[in-house]
């Protein structure tokens, strides 16, 4: 991973909680290891912390940092901010075009 590990606020822990209590599924967007946008699909099966981060283990098998993901499940999460700056990128100028 290309970036170090950012603690997730209290209300994703609460959403990331609640998925896991109620054995939610569903499709959850993230920004993967070569800090492109990705997507899984499946049931989050346990959440684990070590030295590295939070990460969510789904079944199917597939392992993502907490602090990477966009949206859990259709709603906003941990890398939502960073996503809609990138997404929005072409609007502020800064991308080598200049505007006369």
């Amino acid at each position: 991973m290309n970036t170090s590990y950012t603690p997730i606020t209290y209300d994703c822990r609460d959403l990331l909680q609640e998925a896991v209590a109620q054995g939610r599924s569903g499709k959850i967007f993230f920004f993967n290891s070569d800090n492109q946008l990705d997507s899984v699909e499946g049931r989050i099966e346990q959440v684990l912390e070590n030295k590295e981060g939070m990460f969510v283990c789904m079944i199917p098998t597939a392992s993502i940092r907490v602090d990477r993901i966009i949206t859990l499940y259709g709603k906003p999460f941990a890398a939502y901010d960073e996503y809609d700056a990138y997404a929005n990128a072409c609007l502020d100028c800064k991308g080598g075009y200049e505007i006369e």
